[in-house]
């Protein structure tokens, strides 16, 4: 997954995202340094990324890192194409975009994934819809008022950001056979909260498993 930009191809990466999850950029890239060429993509989530903007994501791709920029964009479609069309040119590889936003917003953000695609330094950008968080359950879920069970609610998310063209979906490690039944390769299935079997604590996810 992970590609070069200036240098002879080496064998890929594992599948693996880590995530720079620190208030600021320094322990952030401190880390990155460490983890190049271990890992498909190193991850900025909403906490870096507003403290210290689009320059840690041309930061980590100077580096020759494959950034995974989770934002989790839900808005009025035009609002979320145009920060999509942001995002790619700050040289992010993969996106994430609330499904629940609905396939005119989906495909208000593949608009702004494409803009500018002439750019020489840009890469391109991938569009992940996240399905339903792994902080919820399904008492959680029921509260927002969706009816139904949790895992028939991240199927019908993901098969709209199927149908809408998006290249994959952010879900729980406990749907992802189901979901891998519906959506072959190449659709992306990205997991997280998954942890080592020592790790008690799951912090504030609420559906999790260990590696096999």
């Amino acid at each position: 997954m992970r590609r070069e930009r200036d240098g002879p191809e080496t064998t890929p990466a594992p599948p693996l995202v880590v995530a720079l999850d620190f208030p600021e950029p320094g322990p952030a890239l401190d880390l990155a340094r460490r983890l190049l060429g271990r890992v498909a993509y190193v991850k900025v989530g909403l906490e870096l990324f507003t403290s210290a903007g689009p320059g840690v994501v041309r930061a980590l791709r100077d580096m020759g890192h494959e950034v995974f920029l989770d934002l989790k964009l839900h808005d009025i479609p035009n609002t979320v194409a145009r920060a999509v069309a942001a995002a790619r040119r700050a040289g992010a590889g993969l996106l994430t975009v609330h499904a629940i936003g609905g396939r005119a917003m989906l495909e208000a953000a593949l608009e702004g994934a494409g803009a500018g695609a002439d750019d020489p330094v840009a890469g391109p950008l991938r569009l992940l819809g996240v399905t339903v968080l792994t902080s919820m359950d399904q008492r959680t879920l029921a509260a927002t008022g969706v009816a139904g069970h949790l895992e028939d609610q991240v199927l019908r998310l993901a098969a709209l950001a199927a149908e809408a063209g998006l290249a994959g979906v952010v879900a729980s490690p406990r749907e992802a056979a189901q979901l891998r039944a519906s959506h072959p390769p190449p659709f992306l299935i990205v997991t997280p909260g998954v942890r080592p079997a020592w790790q008690a604590q799951s912090h504030d996810q609420a559906r999790v498993t260990t590696p096999r």
